[in-house]
């Protein structure tokens, strides 16, 4: 495993504080007596370091031809099995397909209606939410889900660029 995962931080190279988030969820793995295979490292290295929210289909992509025996399957198998342990999130966006995400830091996410780009948005103000709906309301807040929605960027000016021929 340790040749496996030398060329796996080679072909994901990750930031300190990356490989720290890795670190610790191979250990949550571990505990749960989840076995750390060459592809399972390189599949979690690639949503920690990714923030495109890929799909399955663009994980492949990526990492198939590096490991022979990877598969589309392998690659869905292993995000389900990081989502079942809540380490990953699915998500929808408007192309119909589940992106994934990995679940390291609290964020928030900006979905573009026009191309379906997800972008994260950290603004920790917002998680004092939670505190507030616990002494609001006496739940026993266990987490909260926002979703901001509107037009990129990119597609501003798509639109702009239309809008100036017409």
């Amino acid at each position: 495993m340790a040749k496996d995962d030398e060329t796996n931080k080679k072909i994901i190279a990750l930031t300190e504080h990356q490989e720290q988030l890795y670190e610790r969820t191979v250990e949550k793995l571990k505990k749960e007596n989840v076995r750390m295979t060459a592809q399972r490292s390189a599949i979690l290295r690639y949503l920690i370091q990714t923030d495109t929210h890929p799909t399955a289909e663009q994980i492949y992509a990526v990492l198939g031809g590096e490991f022979r025996s990877m598969s589309l399957a392998t690659v869905y198998n292993n995000v389900n099995m990081l989502v079942q342990y809540h380490l990953v999130k699915p998500l929808k966006s408007k192309d119909d397909a589940v992106h994934f995400d990995f679940n390291g830091e609290k964020h928030y996410h900006v979905i573009c209606t026009r191309c379906g780009r997800i972008v994260d948005l950290f603004y920790p103000i917002l998680y004092e939410v939670e505190d507030f709906a616990q002494k609001e309301t006496q739940f026993m807040v266990t987490g909260h889900h926002l979703e901001i929605y509107g037009i990129c960027p990119q597609c501003q000016r798509e639109l702009s660029q239309e809008e100036s021929k017409n």
